[in-house]
């Protein structure tokens, strides 16, 4: 009988993707006694490591040789299991293992606290967790590093903070892993606060989370420094680390500079465009984030994925540009992307706020699974259009189902009872807002919906009332509301004078507030005051903006 060389046997294994065929080499390995060769050992390991899948036959394999075998092997198909897209199977194996006697060792826990981080398993993390320590191995630091991480990943910073706090030596590691871990939760001050102690040298890791920090706190201070430190190390600029400052100078709202790390990057992806694209919309800039679409489609090959076509959608709602919004929503359906509730609120979203409404009320009842996202786009829509009725009926409905509201749905909920001026209505879901079942606390723009709705119904009294408790100061649009609703009832005498002063000496960038005080001052012969507002427009640099309106042309 033939027996293939050790080279060739070797080669085969290294080749092999298939079970079925691993199977047929793996009897010349067990009848040539080669499973007890380190070097055959490690091929085998590497192919059971290369699917999940693998993981029931990996057990019975390793069980059959386990006499010969080091933790290595084990502790390599672990590693393997706990970076794949079925992490549960890192759970699976181990405890397979130590039924069939495997010892662990210190590196055995690491990727089974990462496997339990990818699936979110807290319960199972801190199971083992409690193994860790009972076997000794609780003061090693690379054992630390993984719980640390762990622990943020599942958000659980207290926990995190009590294992790094007990750490005697702390590396890179274990720094960059308490700042992620905060980052996840939303704790960015604390994730700089943690980075500012550092006493070790950053990594690449640890500047793109405290980039991710800056921000989303809006410290540009901070970010511009740690981009000034970055470019002293060469190694440190990368894609990942040109894609986070991006980010970060984009939540400051500092789009020059955003746009000058992007032009730089040699190589784009989907992240550095997204990012920019997105940046765009949110800083009130549609247009250029459709012209940023377009120059992708056409000079990239990277193709657009779901979040970036939610950032071009809200582009096309903000600036009622349905037709080239159809255009994106059909590209989502002829390219197969997944219809998830991010896209689907999006184009829900686009619909309603161009007018089309019975478009947005299809999409809308054809996707699956809705959040309060997708209800707020529909009832946002709704209501600026002068649907109130069944604005107010949708909401309803989505209490009915279960959804809680959130401070957006009630700002498009007053929206629709100013829009239709349902002023009974307006009064009871502001007051609802703020009652013991969801307890939110309104914010100017609430303020500003019921103001303007008593204003409109010619209710001034109650609208001053209301501006007098507010806690926050007036803006722009509840001066206007008053203001407008005093010049129709030429009863500017009769406001208040702390009301009149604080309009004076509010920083309006709008120049119709002041040419509206100015015109009202003016019937009403306070010539004084008349000058006043002239003088404060010069001062300021500030003029009438001549009224204009738009339209999209092709």
């Amino acid at each position: 009988m033939h027996f293939p060389e050790k080279s060739v046997l070797l080669e085969w294994t290294s080749l092999c993707s298939s079970l079925r065929v691993f199977k047929q080499i793996q009897t010349h390995l067990i009848s040539r006694d080669l499973l007890r060769d380190d070097i055959f050992v490690n091929k085998v390991v590497a192919f059971l490591g290369k699917s999940a899948d693998f993981a029931s036959y990996s057990c019975l394999i390793l069980h059959k040789t386990r006499p010969a075998l080091s933790s290595f092997p084990y502790n390599t198909l672990l590693s393997s299991y706990a970076v794949c897209d079925k992490p549960r199977a890192t759970i699976l194996v181990y405890r397979a293992f130590v039924r069939n006697g495997f010892s662990p060792d210190m590196f055995t826990f690491p990727p089974v606290f990462k496997a339990c981080g990818k699936f979110s398993g807290i319960g199972e993390g801190k199971q083992y967790h409690s193994t860790v320590t009972r076997m000794g191995f609780s003061d090693d630091m690379y054992v630390q590093n993984s719980l640390v991480h762990f622990y943020g990943v599942c958000g659980d910073s207290k926990s995190a903070c009590k294992v790094f706090d007990q750490m005697p030596v702390r590396d890179v590691i274990s720094w960059t892993g308490i700042i992620s871990g905060f980052s996840r939760i939303g704790l960015y001050k604390e994730a700089l606060g943690m980075f500012s102690k550092m006493d070790v040298e950053a990594n690449l890791a640890t500047y793109v989370c405290a980039l991710v920090a800056s921000g989303r706190v809006g410290c540009l201070s901070l970010g511009r420094g740690l981009h000034g430190l970055m470019l002293k190390k060469a190694a440190l600029f990368s894609l990942e680390s040109g894609n986070a400052l991006i980010d970060m100078y984009v939540k400051c709202e500092q789009l020059c500079d955003a746009k000058r790390i992007f032009d730089e990057l040699q190589k784009k992806d989907k992240v550095s465009w997204n990012s920019m694209i997105s940046g765009l919309v949110q800083c009130k800039r549609s247009n250029e984030a459709i012209e940023l679409f377009s120059l992708m489609q056409s000079s990239s090959s990277v193709k657009p994925d779901g979040h970036i076509l939610t950032s071009v959608l809200s582009a096309c709602a903000n600036l009622g540009a349905v037709d080239y919004g159809r255009w994106v929503h059909e590209y989502v359906v002829s390219s197969g992307i997944e219809w998830d509730t991010h896209i689907g609120t999006a184009v829900v979203d686009m619909y309603a706020k161009c007018g089309y409404i019975e478009t947005a009320l299809e999409i809308f009842n054809g996707i699956r699974s809705k959040n309060v996202y997708t209800w707020n786009a529909l009832l946002g829509g709704l209501a600026i259009h002068g649907h109130g009725h069944e604005s107010l009926r949708c909401f309803e409905e989505m209490v009915k189902l279960g959804f809680k509201p959130n401070e957006v749905t009630f700002l498009a909920v007053l929206n629709a009872c100013c829009h239709t001026g349902l002023v009974d209505e307006g009064r009871r879901y502001f007051l609802k807002m703020k009652n013991r079942e969801y307890n939110l606390s309104p914010k100017i723009e609430h303020y500003g919906c019921l103001v303007d709705l008593l204003c409109r119904a010619g209710l001034l009294d109650e609208a001053l009332d209301l501006v007098k408790t507010m806690p926050v100061k007036p803006d722009v649009l509840i001066c206007g509301a008053i203001l407008s609703a005093c010049k129709s009832k030429g009863t500017l005498m009769e406001l208040p004078r702390e009301i009149l002063d604080s309009f004076l000496e509010m920083e309006f960038e709008d120049s119709g507030v002041y040419v509206l005080m100015s015109n009202i001052f003016a019937a009403n012969r306070r010539w004084d005051d008349v000058a006043k507002i002239r003088k404060l427009m010069k001062v300021k640099g500030i003029s009438k903006i001549p009224g204009s309106s738009a339209v999209e042309v092709n």
